[in-house]
């Protein structure tokens, strides 16, 4: 007999944003694998059990949480944000193809969330109106020379850019080359947003143009949004400013 298995994405920290679908699979669940910080997030019942590891060892925490379903429990392995981005859901379809026949068995369900592009884009207005995509910064699982291709292609394209993962300790560089391999196709009046801790107590939005950014204006609880040619600021005197991008385009200038 086998169990079951969820993904759940929690959001970007704000309870409120957690939907009632991912609340409800919690209230299911026995056993919850995940990075130690989402966890601490949940509020549990006694007869639950959280089992963390570190934020770099998903395959380990996705083949762990599977073999604990493959024996007939409901587990349930926790992403912040959207688990399908850059998160866990990824990880645990990479774990069951490579795994066991058994674990094809198991039955899968993945819970999606709000990702932090979405939370910092409502909280500044709609950056993200036109074409978009995501680049992750991190090059733990591609190398910098893709990330670099990736970044050049979608700003010749017009995309707006959010940018995951834009730095840290181990990699001090890259989101600076990112800013330059940027600046290369984009003009200098292009809005850029930083946007970090979004829905939390600790939040922070900078709105900023790409010609005065400077990697020290994020961390790793930063999501950057990068705006197209198209992309327009709105000032409203005393109020925040609104960056949007409008739902036609021109295309590439």
């Amino acid at each position: 007999m086998t169990g079951r298995l969820t993904v759940i994405g929690l959001g970007p920290g704000n309870a409120d944003q957690v939907t009632p679908e991912a609340s409800r699979a919690v209230a299911e669940a026995e056993f919850f694998y995940g990075y130690k910080p989402y966890l601490e997030r949940l509020e549990l019942r006694d007869d639950q059990v959280r089992v963390a590891s570190d934020n770099r060892e998903e395959l380990a925490r996705a083949t762990e949480a599977l073999e604990k379903a493959r024996v007939g429990h409901s587990v349930a392995v926790v992403s912040g944000g959207d688990p399908g981005v850059f998160a866990m859901a990824a990880a645990v379809c990479e774990a069951i193809e490579a795994g066991p026949a058994a674990w094809r068995d198991i039955d899968i369900a993945i819970v999606p969330g709000v990702t932090a592009m979405l939370a910092v884009a409502a909280r500044i207005g709609a950056p993200l109106g036109h074409d978009f995509c995501a680049i992750s910064l991190s090059d733990n699982l591609k190398p910098w020379d893709l990330i670099e291709l990736r970044l050049l292609a979608a700003a010749g394209a017009g995309f707006v850019i959010a940018l995951y993962n834009p730095i840290s300790k181990a990699r001090p560089w890259q989101l600076g080359r990112a800013f330059e391999c940027l600046s290369a196709v984009l003009p200098g009046t292009t809005p850029v947003i930083f946007g970090r801790a979004a829905g939390r107590p600790d939040e922070r939005m900078n709105v900023c143009l790409l010609a005065d950014t400077v990697p020290e204006m994020a961390d790793m609880a930063t999501c950057i949004i990068i705006g197209s040619p198209e992309t327009r600021i709105i000032k409203r005197g005393e109020r925040p400013a609104l960056v949007y991008t409008p739902r036609s385009a021109t295309g590439p200038r």
